[in-house]
Formats: C-alpha cells, structure tokens, sequence
C-alpha cells in the first residue's frame, strides 16, 4: 500500500506523527511551508526528524513530482493536519501547490482522499467547502478522537484518532465500541 501524507499549517502535528509512526504502508511525505512551522512550534521537530517513519518526501513547491501525476499510482492521501486554506484550494480546484495538486490527482484517479480538518468553530463557508469534497468523494475527518475508551493519556487520546484514520485508508481497523459483542 503506498500512502501520501500532507501536512499543512493547522494545529496537530502530533496526529500526523503517530500515524507516520503507526502505518506500515510505504509513505510519501509533503510538507508544506507552515506545516514546517507547525512541527517546531509543535513538536519541537523539523522534517528531516520524519524521515525514518518515510520512503521519500517531496517539497511542496515541487510540482514536478511524481505524486502530482495521475499517470503514478497511490492508494491514499491523507492531509493532516488540514488548514482551512488547504481545505478551500482543493475545493476551488486550485493546485498550486504539490499538496493541492496531489489532492486534485487523488479526486480526478478516484484514489482515497482523507482531509484530517483541525478547526473549530468551521465557518459556514468551510462546512459547505467539506460537504463539497465529501460530495465528490474524499472523506471529511474532523480530528476528533473517539472518547468511548476513556482515554487515559495524551499518547490514547491521539492515537483512538490516528486509528480511525488507519481504518479509513483501509491500513487497518482498531477496536470498535462495545466491539466485543459482535465476536
């Protein structure tokens, strides 16, 4: 399975750490200029610090990428976290960069699109911006952790998220509730 992971510029670089560290697909990293900023601020991290958990990354100005052709498969991309910005450009069909560009690909090919929004309160133009996408098929993820576990750090409440995430690119499925009763 070969998975691309965005990160842009809204709060949560811890989420998109734990999934690089959890998914055992081959990833393909991209960074955006204030997703950079959002790892220091965050994480105390700077890209290069990801690339044990990759296969490569490419620069977000880099539309020249293989990733950025529908003519090179993948299975996913995942953005997260998801800016707003980020959100509104691929809802207006805008690829100017290799993010957005590879959003538009994974659209048009029909390959798994999940944007992992951060933002709350979400505008009105925001909500109609992800019913827009949902509508032509990617998956809308608030990051909202499932709280059914009762989460007892930080590390489980990230990663009840990250699993959810795993499950939507078909890597994996946790637990589910009361899961158990099913068996």
């Amino acid at each position: 399975m070969k998975i691309v992971l965005g990160i842009t510029g809204s709060s949560g670089a811890v989420y998109a750490l734990d999934f690089l560290k959890k998914s055992t697909a081959d990833k393909y990293l991209v960074v955006s200029k204030w997703g950079k900023v959002l790892l220091k601020d965050e994480l105390k991290m700077s890209e290069e610090e990801l690339q044990p958990y990759v296969k490569r990354q490419f620069d977000d100005r880099d539309l020249t990428a293989p990733i950025a052709s529908g003519s090179n498969h993948f299975d996913a991309f995942v953005i997260l976290p998801c800016s707003t910005s980020t959100l509104g450009k691929i809802a207006s069909g805008i690829g100017d960069s290799l993010i957005t560009r590879t959003a538009q690909v994974a659209l048009k090919e029909r390959y798994r699109l999940i944007l992992c929004v951060r933002e709350t309160p979400m505008s009105t133009l925001a909500l109609e911006q992800c019913a827009k996408l949902s509508s032509y098929g990617a998956v809308i993820m608030p990051i909202s952790p499932p709280l059914y576990f009762v989460p007892q750090t930080v590390d489980e409440y990230v990663g009840a998220f990250t699993e959810k995430v795993l499950a939507a690119v078909g890597e994996r499925r946790g637990r589910g509730w009361r899961s158990e009763e099913l068996e």
